[in-house]
């Protein structure tokens, strides 16, 4: 069963392809990513690793590495890039809690219609895929998978508790991902903020991808005054310093969508924690994944839209990242 997806950009699972055309080393700030390749025995065109988590246990090997995580995405130029993170002792980074061993799982109406849902935004083009947050969960533009999502309203009404049991104490990290996705369409929004935010904290990705994006869209309604909801925002923020992409990427994206409500608390934590993740991030080359980190580093410093804008049409991401360090500086 896949269940992740990328809202915007469509994500394909790459592992298994035979070279990883390009290689995209972060969140190291000590260790060399040359140490880091030679480690893999890693460089342009060789094989992917044959296995993605004795990989990682190599990299944790390395004498200041606490946290390692490897992400192929196809393609840039139809070539695999091979996303190869790491968090470094005494750095910034995203705490995971204990995975869980509870028995709990999802109503079979539950995962099918999940499923129905997956696989018809794999089909989907761009434009059906572009939400609307105003409920505080997302609605997507296509018929097909905005009448998938209105499903996730009732179901998540009628089931409820066993959304929140699975979520929180569920063995199965599939189902701890559905959970966290479905959950965000429970009618009573105020009372999902706290699950959906340790699900931030989840040791499986996915789960901490999909509770990301029904964050993001619960902040957009936690906005208005009147909702009274509190989304602790600096969980995004934390998720900048990951050494996996998908954390990197769904935390640059809710920060891009909420950053003109983000309190001036937020922005300097953003400031102060996130600066060389979003630069190294800004610089990838697949320009999707780049994209939302150029343009909150705009932001941070105070830079006008449009010169930021300007730049990466024109091409001239240097050239801004220049400027942003300057104004940084002052």
């Amino acid at each position: 069963m896949k269940i992740i997806w990328m809202a915007l950009v469509m994500v394909v699972a790459a592992w298994g392809q035979p070279a990883a055309g390009y290689l995209e080393v972060f969140g190291n700030r000590r260790v060399s990513p040359e140490k880091i390749l030679k480690a893999l025995s890693l460089a342009p065109g060789s094989p992917l690793p044959k296995s993605r988590v004795e990989a990682e246990e190599i990299l944790e090997s390395i004498d200041g590495v606490v946290r390692a995580h490897l992400e192929a995405f196809c393609c840039e130029e139809g070539k695999v890039v091979l996303y190869i993170g790491v968090q470094e002792r005494g750095q910034p980074g995203l705490d995971l809690r204990q995975a869980p061993g509870g028995t709990a799982v999802l109503p079979e109406a539950i995962v099918s219609v999940y499923e129905d849902f997956t696989q018809t935004i794999g089909r989907a083009s761009p434009e059906d895929l572009t939400e609307d947050f105003r409920a505080g969960h997302s609605l997507m533009t296509g018929v097909a998978p905005r009448a998938l999502q209105e499903r996730f309203v009732g179901l998540a009404e009628v089931h409820f508790e066993v959304l929140r049991e699975v979520l929180r104490d569920s063995a199965d990290e599939d189902h701890r991902a559905i959970a966290a996705y479905v959950l965000g369409y429970a009618p009573e929004k105020g009372a999902i903020a706290a699950d959906l935010q340790q699900a931030l904290r989840d040791p499986a990705p996915a789960v901490r991808t999909n509770a990301a994006r029904a964050l993001k869209a619960l902040a957009v309604l936690a906005a208005r005054p009147e909702s009274k909801i509190l989304i602790r925002t600096t969980w995004f923020v934390e998720m900048l310093n990951a050494p996996a992409l998908s954390d990197r990427l769904e935390g640059a994206r809710a920060l891009l969508t909420l950053f003109d409500t983000l309190s001036e608390q937020t922005r300097a934590h953003l400031k102060e924690r996130a600066v060389p993740a979003l630069t190294e991030m800004a610089q990838f080359r697949h320009l999707p994944h780049a994209l939302p980190a150029f343009l909150i580093l705009g932001k941070v410093a105070g830079l006008p839209d449009g010169e930021v804008e300007q730049a990466w049409v024109e091409g001239e991401r240097e050239a801004l990242l220049a400027k942003v360090r300057k104004a940084l500086r002052k």
